[in-house]
């Protein structure tokens, strides 16, 4: 969502500058979103193998998705072994609780 209080703030992109609405308080996170972007893009560029400023653009975009879904993935993997680990401690805790009250 853009507020109206936002203002114009320029990245570079793959040595291509870009205008993009952006609140004051949210452009460092858009300068470091567009310099990983455009490394992104340059690593694709140097394997030759991809040519088009737009095909970079959408190899780029697959590769970062494809990093984003597998960490999403990741943590869900993990949150889940800690709720294990929780529910597991609770139960000896529970046990423990119980020894003493007897």
């Amino acid at each position: 969502m853009i507020e109206s209080t936002s203002s114009a703030a320029v990245v570079k992109i793959l040595d291509k500058e870009y205008r993009v609405s952006c609140p004051p308080e949210e452009r460092e996170a858009l300068n470091a979103a567009a310099s990983f972007l455009s490394e992104k893009m340059r690593d694709i560029r140097a394997t030759g193998k991809v040519i088009g400023l737009e095909r970079i653009a959408v190899m780029a975009a697959l590769n970062i998705s494809h990093e984003l879904l597998q960490s999403r993935h990741q943590t869900s993997n993990e949150q889940d072994v800690t709720h294990q680990h929780i529910e597991q401690l609770l139960g000896k805790l529970n046990k423990a609780l119980q020894s003493v009250d007897c």
